[in-house]
Order: C-alpha cells, then structure tokens, then sequence
C-alpha cells in the first residue's frame, strides 16, 4: 500500500516536467526531419 502511494506522490511531482519534456522531444524530431 505505502509503494502505491510513493509512486503516486512521484508521478504527481513531476507531472509538468515530463509533459514539457515530452513536447520538446517532439519538437527536436520535427526539427531533424526538416534538414
């Protein structure tokens, strides 16, 4: 029960930190197909 919650606790932490991350990746790919 407590591990369920840890990893709750972590995903709620960085929730903004990996969508931004998500997005520039998105946009470094896009960038290397149009060269």
């Amino acid at each position: 029960m407590s591990k369920a919650q840890d990893s709750k606790k972590e995903s709620k932490k960085e929730p903004a930190k990996s969508m931004k991350e998500k997005k520039e990746a998105k946009k470094v790919k896009k960038e290397e197909r149009k060269r």
